[in-house]
């Protein structure tokens, strides 16, 4: 595993206590150090990834944090993609990580079929560094993207296991338009969209 980016690093610290994030590192449950370290290596392969599918942004500063997004792409591109991304996990994650992670996938994902229009631009992974928060940097690191969909006419989406980043998601614009209860955590989620 190459060492984390400072960035990737700050996400990861934002996304641990996550009970996706969580599910998919449970292979290093017993060393919150090495969990840490395999949630950062995952941000900076998200990261590594992004340009295949979407785009990244991140914060200013850029150590602060970063958004993942995923556009809609032809189904050859995204088979591709995913296959790619899942051998790169079978790597990382650990088995019971990487058996969580399918599960977990493949439940959410026809939910999100469901929910929104398959143009919708999906807000795959965002997360500033927990000591930062509060001060409008997720806010900004978002805006750009946003008014980019905006621009273009799409939709966006995202899914939340937290419902305390609910009223954030709010003030950007997202309602939540579902909500299930996914086996593997046994937590609710939310899909939420800005049209």
């Amino acid at each position: 595993m190459r060492p984390v980016t400072p960035c990737a690093y700050a996400v990861a610290k934002a996304l641990l206590p996550d009970p996706f994030y969580l599910a998919v590192t449970a292979d290093h449950a017993d060393d919150p150090a090495r969990r840490l370290a395999v949630l950062g290596a995952y941000v900076d392969q998200a990261i590594d990834e992004a340009p295949t599918v979407g785009f990244c942004t991140r914060a200013e500063p850029e150590e602060a944090g970063a958004a993942i997004w995923h556009l809609p792409q032809p189904p050859d591109v995204a088979a591709r993609a995913d296959a790619a991304k899942r051998g790169q996990l079978a790597a990382l994650l650990g088995p019971r990580g990487l058996a969580n992670y399918r599960a977990i996938v493949d439940f959410m994902a026809p939910h999100a079929m469901q929910a929104v229009a398959p143009q919708a631009w999906y807000l795959s992974i965002v997360g500033i560094e927990p000591s930062l928060q509060g001060r409008g940097l997720g806010a900004r690191l978002l805006a750009p993207a946003l008014a980019r969909a905006t621009m273009h006419g799409s939709p966006c989406y995202l899914e939340t296991f937290t419902p305390r980043n609910l009223p954030f998601y709010e003030r950007l614009g997202f309602r939540a338009v579902a909500m299930h209860r996914e086996p593997v955590t046994g937590a609710d989620y939310w899909i939420l969209l800005r049209p």
